[in-house]
């Protein structure tokens, strides 16, 4: 018995492929024509003399079709199928359960912002492209999106396009220098406020003129939690002598932590989470068509709240707002910061500032957790393969930090300055993509589905219906072990909502909508194609897996879960979500249907039906389940249709 919300659904049964079982009457009292077909089925048979199929209903419509039905629309192929060509490239090589799951981000700079660096990152599995709005011109980033636009366009990639904006940092420092600076130990470097154009041996300056305020000598200050320390040996006016006592690298606009006997100096500036600067990046990134705007230093839900009102009344593209969690204060308003934006990037660097190191595992999986019981990307990022800025290959501990990201179920890991200023951005992708890869290809093999406590993401009864149809489809796919799963939708939900379960088979989610497309490419384990997608689900289903066929990238044999949440847009049919489990290409596509159905009465009932098939004792079992449980019995009719052989039972 899978449980299915409120309500129980069992699924059973074998039947031949010349053969069907019809029902005579209508069920729970809706009409079924006479050439309607259910066939219900859950295991994943072998070849030979039975076809899969599978079905569960709560008010049915359910056929059958062969490869014969093809209309000639999906036969003219109109409309190219929207797969990129890394993933394409990828499945032909490693079939469905090969494909990589976990996605992959680099932030862009210097290093690889050439044309040609970009395509070797499109290739080698980047999924986002991040512009740090804290570096470089307003121009330099306006050129890399329109590059990056043109790799999707004419080279056929599906690379989204992130900005991160820089936030009300106000204890940031510069070196002045294009890139790393190397802070020898005792070495003596002098920190300032005073403004001045590129760079001074041994200078550091700070952004912010009150940053020495309440800094005493002795104390000690610390480079993006840990790249380096230095203590403090004199106050010069408002500006400070200090000695190097951590060696370490020094990234440009560096952030700064003040330290004091053990603990963290804590300054309250009462800044906005959203700088003057921020907001014209913002409008820039709006105008430009970004995919993403990841938000700085966000301490609340009101600010994600805001920008998101505010994104809805200057665009009609959906941008997807990421807030970062990097600071305790954050941390304490998880839940409502999680709840309030599209995702969630978890900032280890500037967060390690704020927390003893040794919490940071745990705080990591929390995050993670809360964003899946949510239903929210979680994009884990900072010092993943910190020493590839430097050298060509990284450190065991890193390898082993990356497995842990992937074991916790993160939607994706990101590059920072591994891709944007080393010079192996390309080599420390490649360690993500294969490391990544072969975690996930372990916890299958060792059936690590971690449980996941479930958490109604909708209030409303028809929501939370669909929700639990994604949550039975992830759990159908894993136990017929399927190859995957196909989603035909138009704003992305029940893909997501998929997601969120971490099934074993790649779930493919084709939408007519550009913005879903690259919304999706954050999700863990979807694959977004961009598809002409018509009110019809059966000739989504046909059209699809046709030029799937054509491409060579689905055979026969073959066997898929379909998932649908298109609404018809010119009819009074309410009848619109379904779950259908099919063969490709057998002598028929036997199938059948979970549908939600919103009743015009007020006390609207969702009824659902198990089945037992058996030909050789030609039975059928039902039983008609309401909402809360409140289980009734009932009598159907149903005739057995078996090479012209016809029996009636009940």
């Amino acid at each position: 018995m899978a449980a299915v919300g409120d309500f129980a659904v069992k699924f059973g049964g074998m039947i031949k492929k010349e053969g069907a079982f019809a029902f005579k009457n209508g069920i729970f009292g809706v009409p079924i024509k006479r050439n309607d077909v259910c066939a219900l089925n859950l295991r994943k048979l072998r070849a030979g003399e039975y076809s899969r199929i599978g079905g569960v209903q709560a008010v049915m419509h359910v056929g059958v079709e062969n490869d014969a039905g093809v209309s000639p629309d999906s036969k003219s192929l109109e409309g190219a199928l929207g797969f990129d060509v890394v993933t394409e490239v990828e499945l032909r090589e490693k079939g469905f359960l090969g494909l990589r799951k976990t996605k992959l981000v680099c932030t862009i700079g210097p290093a690889c912002c050439s044309l040609d660096d970009l395509e070797k990152l499109a290739m080698g599995g980047m999924n986002v492209a991040r512009l740090n709005m804290c570096h470089n011109t307003r121009e330099w980033h306006q050129d890399l999106i329109r590059k990056i636009k043109k790799l999707n366009e004419e080279k056929g990639f599906c690379v989204s396009l992130m900005i991160d904006t820089e936030g009300s940092q106000i204890q940031v420092v510069d070196h002045g220098a294009p890139s790393t600076v190397k802070a020898e130990e005792g070495s003596v470097w002098f920190f300032t406020n005073e403004k001045f154009e590129g760079s001074r041996p041994f200078t550091i300056q700070a952004n912010y003129e009150g940053f020495a305020e309440g800094i005493q000598v002795g104390d000690e200050i610390v480079f993006d939690g840990g790249m380096a320390t230095f203590k403090v040996v004199e106050k010069v006016g408002n500006d400070l002598r200090c000695q190097c006592t951590d060696p370490g690298l020094l990234l440009p606009r560096a952030k700064l932590s003040f330290w004091r006997d053990g603990k963290l100096v804590e300054k309250n500036y009462q800044l906005p989470t959203l700088s003057p600067k921020d907001w014209s990046d913002i409008d820039f990134g709006i105008s430009e068509g970004v995919d993403f705007i990841a938000m700085s230093f966000v301490n609340g839900a009101d600010a994600v709240t805001h920008l998101k009102n505010y994104i809805s009344t200057k665009s009609s593209k959906s941008i997807q707002v990421l807030a970062k969690i990097e600071s305790l204060e954050a941390l304490h308003k998880l839940h409502e910061i999680v709840a309030a934006s599209d995702g969630i990037m978890i900032a280890r660097g500037d967060l390690g500032v704020e927390i003893p190191l040794e919490q940071i595992p745990t705080v990591q999986e929390e995050i993670t957790y809360v964003c899946r019981q949510l239903n929210k990307p979680v994009l884990v990022a900072s010092q993943l393969l910190e020493s590839m800025v430097e050298y060509p290959t990284p450190t065991r501990a890193e390898v082993a930090d990356v497995s842990e990201a992937v074991r916790q179920y993160a939607d994706a890991l990101m590059l920072s300055g591994e891709s944007a200023i080393g010079p192996f951005g390309q080599k420390a992708l490649s360690v993500l993509r294969m490391t990544s890869s072969r975690m996930e290809l372990w916890s299958r093999e060792e059936n690590r589905q971690d449980v996941l406590l479930q958490h109604n993401l909708e209030a409303s009864l028809p929501d939370r219906i669909a929700e639990q149809i994604c949550n039975s489809a992830a759990a159908m796919a894993n136990n017929l072990g399927l190859e995957a799963i196909f989603v035909y939708t138009r704003h992305g939900q029940m893909a997501s909502v998929i997601s969120r379960n971490r099934p074993n088979p790649p779930i493919f989610a084709f939408t007519n909508d550009s913005s879903t497309r690259m919304a999706l490419n954050l999700r863990w384990g979807v694959t977004p194609l961009l598809v002409d997608l018509s009110d019809d689900i059966e000739a989504n289903i046909t059209r699809s897996v046709h030029l799937l066929k054509t491409k060579g990238l689905i055979k026969n044999g073959d066997t898929v879960l379909v998932v649908s949440d298109i609404i018809p847009t010119s009819t009074a049919q309410t009848v619109f979500q379904s779950i259908q489990v099919k063969t490709i290409d057998a002598t028929k596509f036997f199938s059948g249907n979970l549908l939600k159905s919103t009743p015009s009465n007020s006390q609207s009932k969702i009824a659902c039906f198990y089945a037992d098939f058996s030909l050789q004792k030609r039975r059928i079992r039902l039983r008609n389940s309401g909402i809360q449980n409140n289980y009734r019995r009932f009598r159907v009719t149903c005739k057995v249709e078996d090479g012209g052989k016809q029996s009636n039972g009940k």
